[in-house]
């Protein structure tokens, strides 16, 4: 397990944590020149705009840097350092779910982080002090917001990979394999939407075409769509690791 996380993470740092580390700088020194009051007017609304450039621009790099990780789990030559090993398969796809989601996690929230920092700045709050209070009154909701992303991100992350493990297993080779693994990809994800409407009793539920969407007004209601979609992540990981284990074609 250790080698398939030493892989994965170095195949997720690659240039992710080069431009992290620029935007955090430049972040970090706005931030203290701005508690410090040195920032004229101009120069504070500039770097509340550049912060929210940063956090585009690091979206799109994490995209990139887990775009790196997935391909070395299904393409050559990565992936012969994975099916070459006696190590399960379950192990390589926990591992590289594991390295993009904390990669991703940690990246973004330093950034919008930074951003909420300087936005106290340019309005002259002191964001230790509100940030302590908005905590006091609302830190229950931000954890369960925070349960319910990282339980969605896993849920999407594992259907784009169950259909690249799809392409690469049960289509490989078929006519029109692409558009059959996005077809599975579509199909999931309507399957995922569908069982939504298990919970219809603990909230409203909303559909947008073929998407269905919950309005979450209730606890109950929030434990048990977080539970839902634990047990959705659970059966896609076994599901792809499983056709992971069979003849994969990399």
């Amino acid at each position: 397990m250790k080698a398939q996380l030493k892989y994965a993470f170095i195949d997720g740092i690659n240039y992710r944590f080069i431009v992290f580390g620029i935007i955090a700088i430049i972040n970090t020194v706005f931030i203290i020149l701005g508690s410090l009051g040195l920032l004229p007017l101009a120069a504070s609304i500039t770097s509340v705009s550049l912060g929210g450039v940063f956090i585009a621009v690091m979206l799109a790099v994490n995209i990139i840097g887990d775009i790196s990780i997935i391909r070395r789990m299904f393409s050559a030559p990565g992936a012969y350092l994975y099916a070459l090993t006696p190590a399960p398969r379950w192990k390589t796809l926990l591992a590289g779910i594991a390295v993009m989601t904390l990669l991703d996690f940690f990246t973004m929230a330093v950034s919008i982080i930074q951003v909420v920092s300087l936005s106290f700045n340019f309005t002259g709050i002191r964001g230790i002090f509100t940030a302590a209070h908005i905590w006091d009154s609302y830190g229950n909701y931000f954890i369960w917001a925070f349960l319910l992303l990282i339980s969605s991100y896993l849920l999407h992350l594992l259907i784009i990979i169950f259909s690249i493990t799809s392409y690469k297993t049960i289509f490989f080779k078929k006519p029109a394999s692409t558009l059959l693994a996005l077809v599975t990809g579509f199909l999931c994800f309507y399957l995922v939407s569908l069982m939504r409407l298990l919970l219809a009793p603990l909230a409203s539920v909303s559909n947008f075409g073929l998407i269905f969407t919950l309005n979450l007004n209730n606890s109950t209601g929030v434990i048990a769509f977080f539970v839902l979609t634990l047990l959705q992540v659970l059966f896609l990981f076994i599901l792809t690791s499983k056709l992971m284990e069979k003849r994969m074609n990399i």
